[in-house]
């Protein structure tokens, strides 16, 4: 792992993500820049070799016989391109969180980087492996919709409605850091509202026009965005992605709706989604229950009632990025550099978009 020492929030997911089905073991870190700040951390965790740089550990591990099969990068944004090139060229697989980087630039340097090396590189969009998002997707793409019309996509917060980065919340500071972050609301949740709209649909996207503003005083990056977007196929849409809706707490939902049927999904209730045949009553579908058929068995691990949930859906991926590295698997499933150049290119069209007052810009 790169990243995610004392006091990191994402770094404790992964770990925990990869371990849900024994198949990852944590061996090798570089996880913080700071020294001495690496060793403790990885004494607390039990990590048998720390590495004061991620470059020294790429080159090291690489040489080892017994060197590591894959890295995890949990880094700022800022950070994800420079630790993802050094592994890949080393051919070490790459497990990055996401967005792909903090400018288009960084993102091109890692495009280049993942087509010259044989190794696998896989982005964490963690929530296109909650069982019912993949349910979804395989219902849309079996034309249970029919014709695709809307795609209603939202992700709302409230955690930055003050500014809670100049409180000495670390989180805080570096996601509202436009050096670090590369972007606000759009980058830190927007492009999880965005790649989940892709991944259910099946749909690329055309143009978009945004509308971007900060309301906390003084932030230099966007906390609210009101996005329009044009599906390829004339399929349109909305995506709503804000960190200052009081009273919010991590509402990522989905909603599509197309000739034949409507589907709703919300996060917070991860277990449960609406499905609604054109003049037919509502149905509901949960995680695991009856009638599911197809893979969905291979998405849950507790019987229907028993919820699951974030680090669940976090944990599929990495079991999907197992199987994709031991050659168990076709990575169909899995996010990776194609969705993450969409992302950088929305963030990209929606800053573009809001300071030409709201023009649309073309892909």
């Amino acid at each position: 792992m790169v990243g995610g020492g004392q006091g990191a929030f994402i770094g404790a997911v992964h770990r925990i993500a990869s371990r849900i089905d024994d198949r990852f073991e944590l061996v090798a870190g570089a996880l913080s820049s700071d020294a001495a700040r690496a060793e403790a951390s990885a004494k607390e965790l039990g990590i048998a070799r720390s590495y004061s740089d991620f470059r020294e550990m790429a080159k090291a591990e690489a040489a080892r016989e017994d060197g590591i099969e894959a890295v995890s990068i949990v880094t700022p944004n800022h950070m994800h391109a420079k630790p993802a090139i050094a592994f890949l060229e080393a051919g070490i697989n790459v497990i990055c969180d996401k967005p792909l980087a903090a400018t288009q630039e960084q993102a091109q340097a890692i495009a280049d980087a993942v087509k010259a090396s044989k190794a696998k590189f896989v982005l964490t969009h963690n929530y296109t492996g909650y069982p019912l998002i993949r349910q979804a997707k395989a219902m849309v793409a079996n034309g249970d919709l029919g014709e695709l019309r809307l795609v209603q996509a939202e992700y709302a917060q409230d955690w930055l409605t003050e500014a809670t980065e100049t409180t000495g919340n670390k989180q805080a500071e570096w996601r509202t850091d436009p050096a670090r972050a590369g972007a606000g609301a759009i980058g830190d949740i927007g492009t999880h509202a965005f790649n989940l709209a892709l991944f259910v649909s099946g749909l690329r996207p055309e143009a978009l026009a945004a509308e971007l503003h900060s309301f906390a005083a003084g932030r230099q990056v966007d906390d609210n965005a009101h996005i329009w977007l044009r599906f390829n196929g004339g399929a349109r849409g909305t995506l709503w992605a804000s960190q200052v809706a009081v009273g919010c707490e991590n509402g990522l939902r989905l909603r599509i709706y197309g000739t034949k049927g409507g589907i709703e999904w919300g996060q917070e209730n991860p277990n449960v989604m609406t499905f609604t045949p054109f003049g037919e009553p509502k149905r509901i579908i949960t995680r695991g229950g009856a009638g599911l058929g197809g893979g969905a068995g291979d998405w849950t691990r507790i019987p229907p009632g028993h919820p699951e949930g974030y680090l669940e859906g976090f944990a599929n991926v990495y079991t999907d990025a197992a199987d994709l590295i031991l050659g168990q698997g076709d990575g169909t499933l899995l996010p990776g550099l194609e969705d993450g150049l969409d992302g950088m290119w929305f963030i990209d069209a929606c800053q573009r978009s809001s300071a030409d007052d709201g023009a649309w810009v073309a892909r």
